[in-house]
């Protein structure tokens, strides 16, 4: 049995900067919807990785492909000027070496 591959190491000031643009722009959009609210708890998932007295690359990976997942499935509903969400998806990507 091989050891498992470690995820790619991941900035985290970088990551700190994006998590902060996200919950601004999540707090501007449309209040009561299911989808936005989960994409605030990922983010606020996200945050708490970030805050760890010792972050683990590995939590901040997993916290990035679930917001990155959140993000892609809303789609059309992140167009409403609050979110750009084709801009996080890019950033995201990049933060997880994807592109």
């Amino acid at each position: 049995m091989s050891a498992p591959i470690p995820a790619r190491t991941v900035n985290f000031d970088e990551v700190g900067k994006l998590v902060d643009q996200l919950e601004r722009d999540v707090a501007k959009a449309r209040a009561g919807g299911a989808s936005v609210d989960t994409l605030r708890a990922e983010v606020e998932q996200l945050r708490l990785a970030l805050s760890a007295a010792e972050p683990s690359h590995d939590e901040v990976h997993v916290g990035l492909h679930g917001v990155r997942d959140k993000i892609d499935e809303l789609g059309g509903e992140l167009k409403s000027g609050a979110l750009t969400g084709s801009d996080y998806l890019a950033r995201i990507g990049r933060l997880l070496g994807l592109g």
